[in-house]
C-alpha cells in the first residue's frame, strides 16, 4: 500500500487560500475576523500559526513481493556458491562490509571515511545547518542589546534663529543602550526555528546517506575490479590455448596436412581473443583509479589493493527488516521527511506574515557638551516603545502561503516516491538473490562437467586416442565457462552488497535474529 498522508478542508474566514492542513492536529492559532481579539488570543496563548507537523504513516504492506521469496538459497559446490538464509531482525553491524571477509576492503573504507571529500563536504554542510539554526535562534528569539558611543563637533548660525552675533560651535557626546524585542505572537519566528531545524536534521541524514554511499561503492566496484581480473585471467588462458592452436596448424600446413584456410580461421580467432585483454586491462585500472578518488587519493597514488574473488567471502545470513521498520532505518528516507518537516515549518512562517507583529524596544541615551558631563545628572534620555504592525494590503502575501502549501504537496508527494522506490529496492535484491544462486549453480555444475570432459580428453591424450587440437579446444571451451562462473559468483556478492544498501546499511534491533516463515520455492 502507498504510504499516504491524511488531509482535509478547514473553514477559514480570514484566509480562504490556506485550506490543506493535516488532520493529525488541530491548527495551533485561530483565525478570527476581529483583530483586536485575534491579537488578544496570540498575546495568551503564545500560540504560533500552521499544521504541526505529523510523520506520515508506515507502510501496511507485510512483504515486498508479490509471492514470498525464498528463504533459503541453493548452493553451489564452489568458492562463493554456499546457500545464503534470509534472516528477519538479524543484527547487523554498522560496519556492515566486514561480512565479506576482506581485509584489504576494511581498510579502503576505514581510509575512505578519514580522507573522502564527498563526507568532509556532508559535514561542513551539517556544521553550516547546525550553526545557522544558533544563529537565528540567538538573534530572533532573544532580546537584541545595541549599545553605540559618538562625538560630533558642529555650528549653529545665529542668523537663522533672528540673532546677531557670530555663530556658535560646540561639541556634542552621546552614548545610548537599546533592547530590541519580537514578542513574536504569531509564531513566525518559532516555525523558522523549526524549519532550521529540520535542515539539520535533514543534513544529518544526507551525511549518513553519503557515508552508506561511499562504503557502497567502494564494495560494488572492488567486487567489479576482481571479476575483471579473473576474467583477465580467463581470458588470457583461452588466447593461449588459441595460440598453441594456431602454432599446430602451421605445422600441419608445412607438412601438409592442412590447408592455408585453417591456419587464418585459427589466427583471426586468436587475434579476436587478444584484442579483448586491452579492453579487459582498461576496466581493471579505471575501477583502480575510481578506488583511489572514492578513498580522497589522486589515481596516481598506487596504494590500492589488487582484489581478486579469493579476497571475499559470501555472508551465509542476509538481513531483512518488515517495510515498517524500513522507512525508519534507510537515511535517504529520513532525510525525505525531514524536507517535508522543512516545507511544513516554512509555510506557518508564510502563514505569519498575514498576522500581527509586535516589536517592543527600549534605549537609554545620555547627551552632553562634554565628557564629563555625559553620564552627569541630567543629561539621560529613556524611550519606551511598543509597535504593532497589521498587513492590510498586500496582494502577495496569499500568493506566498500558496506557494508554501505546494512545496510541502512536492515534498510529500517525494516521500512518498522515495519510501516506493526503498520498497522496489529491497524486492529486487530479494529476487536476485534467489535467482542468481540457481545461475550460480547451474553454471558451477556446467563447470563441473567441462573440467571432467577437460581431464577425461587429457588422459586419452596421453593415451594417444586425442589429438592435441581436440584437447585445446576442450580446454578453450571449459575457460569460457570459467569466465561466466566467474561472472556468476561476482553477481552474487554484489546481490549481497544491494540488500544491505536497500534496507539502509546496519541494523540495530534488540529483537533476537529469526528465519523468515516463508516457502522454498
Amino acid at each position: 500500500m502507498t504510504p499516504t498522508l491524511r488531509m482535509t478542508r478547514l473553514e477559514n474566514d480570514m484566509k480562504p487560500d490556506r485550506p490543506i492542513i493535516f488532520t493529525n492536529q488541530p491548527w495551533t492559532c485561530v483565525s478570527l475576523r476581529n483583530l483586536v481579539l485575534s491579537f488578544a488570543l496570540f498575546g495568551l496563548a503564545g500560540c504560533a500559526v500552521g499544521p504541526n507537523f505529523v510523520s506520515p504513516t508506515a507502510p501496511t504492506v507485510v512483504q515486498y513481493t508479490t509471492t514470498p521469496p525464498v528463504n533459503q538459497t541453493v548452493s553451489a559446490t564452489v568458492d562463493l556458491g554456499n546457500s545464503q538464509t534470509i534472516m528477519l531482525g538479524a543484527v547487523v553491524d554498522a560496519q556492515w562490509w566486514r561480512s565479506f571477509e576482506s581485509d584489504e576492503l576494511n581498510t579502503l573504507i576505514e581510509q575512505a571515511y578519514k580522507t573522502s571529500p564527498t563526507l568532509a563536504s556532508a559535514q561542513a554542510k551539517l556544521r553550516e545547518a547546525q550553526e545557522l539554526l544558533i544563529a537565528y535562534a540567538g538573534s530572533a528569539q532573544l532580546p537584541q542589546v545595541l549599545g553605540s558611543a559618538g562625538a560630533q563637533r558642529q555650528q549653529t548660525s545665529q542668523s537663522s534663529q533672528g540673532l546677531t552675533g557670530d555663530n556658535r560651535q560646540y561639541s556634542l557626546y552621546n552614548a545610548s543602550v537599546a533592547v530590541y524585542y519580537n514578542l513574536d505572537v504569531a509564531g513566525g519566528i518559532a516555525r523558522q526555528v523549526e524549519a532550521l531545524s529540520a535542515r539539520v536534521d535533514l543534513r544529518q541524514y544526507e551525511l549518513q546517506a553519503a557515508e552508506l554511499t561511499l562504503a557502497g561503492n567502494i564494495t560494488s566496484t572492488a567486487i567489479m575490479r576482481a571479476r575483471l581480473a579473473s576474467q583477465y585471467a580467463a581470458t588470457a588462458q583461452i588466447l593461449k590455448s588459441q595460440d598453441e592452436q594456431l602454432r599446430l596448424a602451421n605445422q600441419r600446413v608445412r607438412l601438409g596436412h592442412a590447408s592455408p584456410d585453417e591456419a587464418l580461421s585459427l589466427k583471426a580467432q586468436a587475434e579476436q581473443t587478444r584484442s579483448q585483454l586491452p579492453g579487459i586491462q582498461k576496466q581493471i585500472q579505471q575501477a583502480d583509479h575510481l578506488l583511489a578518488v572514492l578513498a580522497g587519493q589522486a589515481p596516481g597514488a598506487g596504494n590500492i589493493p589488487n582484489f581478486t574473488l579469493s579476497d571475499f567471502s559470501l555472508p551465509s545470513e542476509l538481513p531483512l527488516v518488515i517495510p515498517s521498520q524500513l522507512v525508519r532505518q534507510r537515511p535517504d528516507i529520513a532525510a525525505s521527511e525531514a524536507l517535508m518537516k522543512v516545507a511544513n515549518a516554512e509555510y506557518g512562517v508564510a502563514l505569519s506574515r498575514m498576522y500581527p507583529q509586535l516589536t517592543i524596544s527600549a534605549s537609554t541615551t545620555t547627551q552632553a557638551l562634554t565628557t564629563g558631563a555625559l553620564f552627569g545628572p541630567g543629561s539621560a534620555v529613556w524611550v519606551l516603545l511598543g509597535q504593532l504592525t497589521q498587513p492590510l494590503f498586500n496582494a502577495g502575501l496569499p500568493a506566498e502561503s500558496r506557494a508554501a502549501l505546494a512545496a510541502f504537496d512536492a515534498s510529500a508527494a517525494n516521500y512518498q516516491n522515495v519510501v516506493l522506490q526503498s520498497l522496489r529496492e529491497v524486492a529486487d535484491s530479494l529476487r536476485a538473490i534467489e535467482n542468481d544462486a540457481q545461475a550460480l549453480a547451474a553454471i558451477a555444475a556446467a563447470d563441473a562437467a567441462a573440467q571432467g570432459s577437460v581431464r577425461s580428453t587429457q588422459r586419452r591424450f596421453d593415451l594417444g586416442a586425442a589429438s592435441s587440437l581436440e584437447l585445446l579446444v576442450i580446454q578453450q571451451q571449459a575457460e569460457q565457462i570459467r569466465i561466466q562462473r566467474v561472472a556468476a559468483q561476482a553477481q552474487r556478492l554484489s546481490d549481497s552488497l544491494a540488500l544491505y544498501l536497500a534496507i539502509g546499511g546496519g541494523v540495530e534491533q534488540s529483537e533476537p535474529p529469526v528465519t523468515v516463515n516463508q516457502s522454498q520455492d
